[in-house]
């Protein structure tokens, strides 16, 4: 099965990182990150992030003052058809302090796995290893959909 059919029926939560391959055109990841934002815009996948995840793409547009690619980022992440954005509120943030209470995560991944809860997603797609899964969301490492390097003899 492939990485759209093992996030279905969704919604999906997406962790920061699968923003910026998509966006910067990671030459490993777009291939799997492409059509998966595809099924976003075309609703036949919903998909969340947290206000957490806008905070984190734009520093270093703002820090190299690419203010072009800060507007991409802002556009994906709030006005895309089928991505739901996540509000760092109160009752997100008491969410997060039971996450990492309870999973012993650092305080940006327990408000990325509160937004996951708060929008009733199935799976939370990342590549951080430190995300365990836990009862009622499913941790999907997107670097487990990488096709296998083919090793070459000299």
């Amino acid at each position: 099965m492939g990485l759209i059919e093992d996030l279905r029926p969704g919604p999906v939560a997406l962790d920061t990182q699968v923003f910026i391959y998509f966006i910067e055109e990671d030459k490993q990841f777009l291939p799997l990150v492409k059509p998966l934002f595809e099924a976003i815009d075309q609703a036949t996948l919903l998909g969340a992030t947290s206000g957490l995840t806008l905070m984190e793409v734009l520093v270093v547009p703002y820090r190299t003052g690419n203010f072009s690619l800060a507007d991409r980022y802002e556009s994906l992440l709030t006005r895309s058809r089928g991505l739901r954005f996540i509000d760092v509120d109160r009752p997100l943030l008491k969410t997060a302090a039971w996450v990492r209470a309870a999973f012993r995560l650092k305080p940006p991944d327990a408000i990325q796995v509160a937004a996951a809860m708060v929008a009733k997603c199935q799976a939370f797609l990342t590549n951080d290893r430190r995300i365990p899964s836990m009862p009622g969301l499913k941790v999907v490492q997107l670097k487990n959909y990488l096709p296998p390097t083919r090793i070459t003899r000299s």
